[in-house]
């Protein structure tokens, strides 16, 4: 997906010759609708991290190439048809259950973190989803949230999720952050850090944080208020495209990052019958399929390489020793592939599977062990009536 940051029209420019003043960065963020962007991935680091990710992936035995290069633009389109399929009941049973729990998770963060509830909410691989939505409204109703900090790899589906966030909260500050939290999950703003730096003359702010000058029509909290607490939402089941170890090192980093005072809103599908599971993953309108192949479709473009998508079949398979799904690309006959931007050219056997996703299934006792051993407190666990998907929420200790 192509990652971007919009300009602002009309912005303010400071003069070139003096640093930019509170009174500048002001109103730049007015002009911008209050949203602050900080870039932690460039054109040229994501370009890099690609590059690097296809060349040791392709070389490997097995072949393996990590699900973020899924979402380009066509594969962002593919991924919202999926979640409308009837075999892929995850996106909508999330839903229902935050729609469902939404006043009793608001009622506990109220309880449960310093200041009366969460002032900040943080979320991983926000895209513009109708649950973000849903999970603002529930915390904004508490009277206590100030800011949204969306974190994606792609500034455009920032862009968009802070427009909504603003349009539904006129007095919301959004501060995006694009970046991989592969590589950037210590950079996360934490709550009343100050701004690293002044606004660029764009609108984008190097390092910013929210907690800086205010945008027209942002409400702030009164000298009296006690700082509210932490709220990092990461939805979607996309916590199982990562193996136990790398999840450790994320639960224990946003852990080490929030401090004491923050609460973890995790979403996780769970075990159940691999016909459903599978199913899930390799629907019969071949959405899922197309999705899987797109993958090579982006690495045609951007690393020049000749992949025929007509050579690699989707599979979908369920492991039980790991408990988790697997999609994979098999190759329909012996071939090789040339990437023009690596210098590197890749072998197939016949048969012969690459790896691109991984995504595991839980149980409440994994998940309470998971959240445990990396410093978390699991105070709640809410489940849809079939028990198809969990949301748990954790406090920090």
């Amino acid at each position: 997906m192509t990652s971007r940051t919009p300009t602002g029209t009309g912005t303010t420019r400071p003069p070139a010759t003096r640093t930019p003043t509170p009174a500048d960065v002001a109103a730049l963020l007015n002009a911008r609708g209050g949203i602050t962007i900080e870039r932690h991935l460039t054109e040229a680091q994501r370009a890099s991290t690609l590059a690097a990710d296809a060349r040791e992936g392709l070389t490997a035995d097995p072949k393996e190439l990590p699900p973020t290069w899924f979402y380009d633009t066509t594969g962002s389109m593919l991924f919202g048809k999926i979640t409308e399929l009837p075999e892929y009941y995850q996106t909508r049973t999330e839903r229902a259950i935050l729609s469902a729990h939404a006043a009793e998770l608001s009622a506990a963060l109220t309880a449960a973190l310093p200041g009366g509830g969460a002032g900040t909410l943080v979320e991983l691989g926000s895209g513009t989803s109708e649950k973000t939505r849903m999970l603002l409204a529930a915390l904004a109703g508490t009277g206590r949230l100030r800011r949204f900090v969306p974190f994606d790899v792609d500034a455009d589906a920032l862009s968009r999720a802070g427009a909504a966030a603003k349009a539904a909260h006129p007095g919301l500050a959004v501060h995006a952050v694009v970046g991989d939290f592969r590589q950037h999950l210590g950079l996360l703003p934490t709550p009343g850090a100050a701004p690293r730096a002044a606004a660029r003359p764009d609108g984008t702010v190097p390092g910013a944080h929210p907690s800086g000058p205010k945008a027209a029509g942002e409400s702030a909290p009164s000298e009296t208020d006690a700082p509210a607490g932490t709220l990092v939402a990461f939805l979607g089941g996309t916590i199982g495209n990562l193996r136990p170890p790398e999840r450790h090192l994320l639960l224990t980093g946003l852990r080490e990052r929030i401090g004491r005072g923050g609460a973890l809103l995790l979403g996780t599908d769970l075990v159940k019958d691999p016909g459903r599971l599978v199913a899930a993953y390799d629907d019969s309108a071949g959405v899922t399929a197309a999705f899987n192949r797109n993958l090579l479709t982006m690495l045609n473009r951007e690393l020049g390489a000749d992949f025929d998508l007509r050579g690699f079949a989707h599979v979908a398979l369920w492991e039980p020793e790991n408990r988790w799904i697997e999609m994979r690309l098999r190759s329909v006959r012996a071939q090789t592939v040339r990437l023009t931007a690596l210098d590197l050219t890749v072998a197939f056997a016949d048969g012969e599977e690459m790896r691109t996703e991984i995504s595991a299934k839980f149980d409440h006792a994994t998940v309470e062990r998971e959240l445990t051993t990396a410093g978390w407190h699991l105070t709640h666990w809410w489940t849809d009536p079939d028990g198809d998907f969990a949301l748990s929420l954790a406090i920090a200790e």
